[in-house]
């Protein structure tokens, strides 16, 4: 068993509607974290955090169209990352993007680090399993 948390969730959106999700998430007292005219990031208290950005293709059931991108769960060692591969492995379920692997570019910082691996569910859900050494055991 791998301990996780959510760690955070980009929903591709028509830009018109970005005060809807600004305003929603105001009302339920989660934090802007960024906006502009065409998107809004909101987090809560425990430092989960929504993307709500600019739709990239006008397309359905596709990651970079409308609705969800990627699914990301925070876990709390890079180990934990790797007993995932394993238990995909075992499921038959291919790993992408040349993951696992270590993202530098993707960290917040030199004290930490990003550590992933992608995959897609069964209904073509993509998630993603990340080590960023912010959370501790």
């Amino acid at each position: 068993m791998v301990k996780s948390a959510m760690g955070h969730m980009q929903v591709f959106i028509d830009a018109k509607n970005v005060e809807f999700y600004k305003n929603l998430f105001k009302f339920l007292e989660w934090t802007v974290l960024y906006e502009d005219k065409a998107s809004v990031s909101v987090g809560d208290k425990n430092g989960f955090s929504l993307w709500f950005d600019p739709l990239i293709k006008d397309k359905e059931n596709d990651y970079d169209g409308i609705g969800m991108n990627h699914l990301a769960l925070a876990v709390f060692s890079q180990k934990d990352v790797d007993e995932t591969v394993l238990w995909l492995r075992n499921k038959g379920i291919p790993t992408l993007y040349n993951t696992p692997c270590h993202r530098p570019d993707f960290a917040d910082g030199p004290d930490y680090t990003y550590y992933q691996v992608m995959f897609e569910s069964p209904d073509r859900i993509l998630f993603e399993v990340v080590y960023t050494g912010l959370f501790e055991k």
